[in-house]
């Protein structure tokens, strides 16, 4: 019987005016005023890839790494992890909002290096978090909330696209020094020297650690020292990006020189890892962020903040990705049997780059292709201008970005030599 009257009742209302149900209509539609959104210029390029019916196609714009038939690659370590893991039938309850101990340590030390002073002193707090993406975040969000300087984060020009909207979306400012040099498609270290020392003082510097991306271009050691000084005269915080420790040289220690010089210099870094790329863990999301403070009780109030900024946010990260890392990590044969794999990728590509130079010279390019070697990493500035790459599409099915960046972890013994002969025919 109530719901008789109740059904009348809307009956009734429905009676009374059409121009309520036009009001109701249009109050239904709460994001009719959202517009649509650029698509992402990655993926957009995987999307044409994946429609093009060419045998000899070439995807060049992802950033993941491939063995040398083109296929995504597992680590054995990995997999050697996982079955540990597995054996010890671990429960699944939450990590805590830090994230799993074991793999934090793991992390500082793996950057840091076992023996510096910074983690023997305590004075430093590393959190887990989601990948290298959720690490700069994170530290953004940090920043934003305490840093007590200007709100201005100076990246290289150019960086990576994603550093762009993740200090914005967290309230910073973006600015911009001089880094990769087109005439040469090196570093332009004179130019970042002169941008670094206007900087005004307390304010965000970025730095890639190593295998800068998107250009491949790394200063030299004596190079570091010098932007190492520039940087503690003009008295600015530094926040390093580190996604790319022992997949740039296939030397961990090697990649992570530039941090490590840059503590015994004295500077209190800030730091983002990822496991992505030097583990192929893409889709576990490991990262961490490390914030190396003046002394032990300043790394506790910092890390009580850091979880109270988590904790809103996802709480606790996930835990098989680190519980993955940190095995390999703390394992001594698993560690020794990571360290030639990731040895190994590195190796892959850096032949990749001597092939392709060999390539395009076989093919008779009059062009000076050095920076094709002398770049480090997963990625390639290549030089190629936007009408060139859009040649390079159309005409051989070969795709990047319109920058000239290629991924060289798609290039294989198979395709280098295809490559070679599109490069050349769109730019002799």
């Amino acid at each position: 019987m109530a719901l008789l009257k109740s059904n009348k009742v809307i009956s009734c209302l429905g009676n009374i005016s059409p121009a309520l149900g036009v009001l109701s209509s249009r109050n239904s539609s709460w994001w009719g005023g959202v517009q649509m959104g650029p698509p992402d210029p990655i993926l957009g390029v995987s999307e044409a890839f994946k429609k093009d019916t060419n045998p000899k196609k070439m995807n060049l714009g992802v950033g993941a790494y491939r063995d040398d038939q083109g296929k995504p690659f597992v680590l054995s370590c990995v997999r050697k992890a996982e079955a540990i893991i597995a054996a010890k039938q671990l429960d699944k309850e939450y990590l805590g909002i830090g994230g799993l101990a074991e793999f934090t340590k793991c992390c500082a030390q793996l950057a840091l290096g076992n023996d510096n002073e910074v983690l023997k002193s305590g004075r430093n707090i590393t959190v887990q978090t989601i990948s290298g993406t959720g690490s700069l975040r994170i530290g953004a969000n940090f920043l934003s909330r305490f840093h007590g300087g200007p709100r201005d984060v100076y990246l290289p020009k150019p960086s990576w696209g994603n550093h762009t909207p993740i200090f914005r979306d967290a309230g910073m400012q973006l600015k911009a020094y001089r880094y990769y040099d087109p005439s040469t498609c090196g570093f332009d270290f004179k130019g970042a020297l002169d941008d670094i020392s206007k900087i005004p003082e307390q304010s965000v510097i970025m730095l890639h650690a190593c295998a800068h991306n998107p250009t491949g271009v790394d200063p030299k050691p004596e190079q570091w020292k010098e932007i190492s000084d520039l940087v503690k005269k003009r008295n600015l915080l530094v926040f390093f990006d580190m996604a790319y420790q022992g997949f740039a040289s296939g030397d961990i220690d090697r990649d992570a020189w530039a941090v490590r010089y840059f503590i015994e210099q004295g500077h209190n870094i800030l730091l983002s890892q990822s496991f992505a790329k030097n583990m192929g863990l893409y889709g576990e999301r490991v990262g961490g962020f490390t914030v190396v403070c003046g002394d032990v009780d300043e790394a506790k109030r910092v890390e009580s903040q850091l979880k109270i900024l988590i904790r809103p946010i996802y709480s606790n990260p996930p835990m098989n990705g680190a519980r993955i890392a940190s095995t390999i990590l703390s394992t001594p044969d698993l560690r020794s049997l990571w360290l030639e794999e990731v040895h190994g990728m590195a190796n892959r590509i850096i032949k990749m780059r001597e092939q392709l130079v060999a390539g395009l010279q076989k093919e008779g390019s009059t062009h000076n292709w050095q920076h094709v070697i002398d770049q480090i990493g997963m990625f390639c500035f290549t030089g190629l201008k936007p009408d060139q790459v859009e040649r390079l599409t159309k005409e051989f099915s070969v795709y990047m970005t319109k920058d000239g960046r290629i991924s060289m972890a798609g290039v294989s013994s198979g395709n280098v030599g295809y490559l070679a002969h599109g490069i050349h025919a769109v730019t002799k």
